[in-house]
């Protein structure tokens, strides 16, 4: 399969649904978390998205690539931070936290490996 933009890679699909799974759960969380943890966990859930799509436009540039990765990585493990205190909070189930915490395990494996490997992205210079 023919990658044509960062929509089309398996860690955006992953980090796009854990996003969509983060807010949905999170209109949930009481109105005092509104402007702490609700939206913590929803810019940095999105973020991961959004850094992967701005890394994909520099993949020209190994150093900016492998940068805004790197970003990706830490949004993720941020994500995966907040949905300890959301679990802890009683916010979400154990079993929810579990399901959303393998999914940021298993971006941040992809991720990792593609800052590893960048090569097999980048867009060679003209």
């Amino acid at each position: 399969m023919q990658i044509n933009s960062a929509k089309d890679l398996t860690v955006y699909a992953k980090a796009y649904e854990l996003a969509m799974r983060v807010f949905e759960l999170s209109r949930n969380f009481p109105a005092e978390e509104r402007f702490a943890l609700t939206g913590q966990i929803r810019r940095s859930s999105r973020s991961v998205c959004l850094n992967l799509r701005e890394a994909w436009a520099k993949r020209r540039y190994e150093a900016h690539f492998i940068s805004k990765l790197t970003d990706c990585d830490g949004e993720n493990s941020e994500t995966d931070s907040s949905l300890d205190f959301a679990k802890d909070c009683r916010y979400i189930t154990v079993e929810q936290h579990g399901e959303l915490t393998s999914l940021c395990r298993e971006i941040g494996k992809m991720l990792g490996s593609m800052i590893r490997y960048p090569r097999a992205f980048l867009t060679p210079n003209l």
